[in-house]
């Protein structure tokens, strides 16, 4: 990267850098939910104590403990980690942009416009798990691109991984599938590349898995809360698509007997079972707080919210952080979803056509959807729209380009 051509880059990151170190110093964010319950388990980590417990996943509070560990029991401590994996997704999305088939201007525009995102700068001042998962998934796309032998082996181990931090994130291997379906891979390549990286994935988690059916007495997943996220999110009291008390659902299972004496394997199944049910029985119903969903996770930014935590910025400071941050998300999301739309109905011309079509472009379509699948079913809030950044980041870009650029090349031609 310390190269004269790449000078553009290495000056983009420094002022990104310099904005996210300015903001943890000046604004001072406490965590708090989620965020002080990574940071517990971390303190626990750290200190020798238990990994967290089956709740919920712990592997970003796992990775955080050790760095603690490392420098020390202080919430800068973690704000630090995240300005250099900030700066190390900035190189990784380099390298990426490099491997694959770009102009240099779009390459310049995608990379600038992820660096100045509000989210990347303000979201160092949290204990989140969005930066260390996107740092993973952006070194996830730069092997997928990279041609050496054994990429689909480390692909499926850093998938392992990141399913540590989300668990969803496990799906990736049909992402891959369908992504070389669509890139007429070869069927057999295909399957084989797919169950390499769910092989690897499954062995990565198994240690876990171990733990916690041990820790339980009975067989249970990386973490027990995806029942509850489908329990609040999918029922009949649930009208904005966001998160609710579970005690508030009609006749909840959470204020039952038998729900207060099982395990907490036990109170996942139940959760989840109960919510399938309430998703087949309501079809309609499910799909408009899906809707919903997508619209919260995609075209809302309330999640800058979590930055102003006990900082105490004034009510003016907060409201023009907000604004900046929802209209830089909306020019950029609302045109990518667009795109989005187009690059389907392009994709499914050529896969009739069998045209060959771009890799990355397919990469990000098919991320994109398993994405806003997952979000489409489980929950949605701003927070969760982070990782696909540099995805809807992508797609904006190739609106600009399809609206301005070759506009304008068509013109120069008459």
């Amino acid at each position: 990267m310390l190269n004269k051509k790449n000078k553009f880059y290495i000056f983009v990151s420094i002022i990104s850098l310099i904005l996210s170190i300015l903001w943890i110093i000046f604004v001072n964010t406490k965590p708090s939910s989620d965020f002080q319950y990574y940071n517990t388990v971390a303190r626990q980590v750290a200190n020798g104590g238990q990994w967290g417990d089956t709740y919920t996943s712990v592997g970003y509070a796992i990775v955080l403990g050790f760095v603690y560990k490392l420098f020390g029991l202080s919430i800068m401590v973690g704000k630090i980690f995240n300005i250099f994996l900030s700066a190390l997704s900035f190189f990784i999305l380099f390298k990426l942009l490099k491997k694959v088939e770009l102009e240099e201007k779009k390459r310049k525009i995608i990379f600038t416009i992820f660096a100045f995102f509000p989210n990347t700068i303000f979201y160092n001042s949290l204990l989140c798990t969005e930066i260390l998962f996107t740092t993973i998934f952006l070194f996830i796309g730069l092997l997928y691109f990279s041609d050496f032998k054994y990429k689909y082996i480390f692909i499926g181990i850093l998938t392992g991984i990141n399913a540590m931090i989300k668990p969803f994130f496990l799906i990736f291997f049909f992402a891959v599938f369908m992504i070389q379906i669509v890139n007429r891979v070869g069927f057999l390549k295909t399957i084989k590349n797919t169950l390499v990286v769910l092989l690897f994935s499954a062995l990565t988690l198994s240690p876990w898995i171990y733990r916690n059916t041990k820790l339980i007495g009975q067989f249970t997943t990386i973490s027990n809360n995806g029942g509850i996220v489908l329990y609040i999110n999918n029922n009949s009291q649930n009208n904005a698509g966001r998160w609710m008390p579970a005690a508030n659902v009609k006749d909840s299972l959470v204020n039952q007997k038998k729900y207060k004496d099982a395990n907490p394997t036990e109170r996942n199944n139940m959760l989840s079972s109960a919510a399938k049910k309430w998703i087949l029985s309501h079809p309609l119903q499910f799909i408009d707080l899906g809707f919903k969903r997508i619209y919260n996770t995609y075209y809302i930014a309330d999640d800058i919210a979590f930055t102003y935590n006990g900082t105490g910025l004034s009510t003016t400071a907060q409201n023009i952080l907000a604004n900046w941050a929802y209209i830089y998300k909306m020019i950029i999301f609302i045109p990518a979803t667009v795109m989005v739309i187009i690059k389907c109905i392009e994709v499914i011309k050529s896969l009739i056509k069998k045209k060959t079509m771009d890799n990355f472009m397919v990469y990000n379509l098919i991320c994109y959807f398993m994405f806003a699948c997952t979000y489409f079913i489980t929950e949605g809030q701003g927070r969760y729209s982070f990782p696909a950044i540099i995805i809807m980041t992508y797609f904006f870009t190739d609106a600009v380009f399809r609206l301005f650029f070759n506009k304008a090349k068509g013109l120069n031609k008459i």
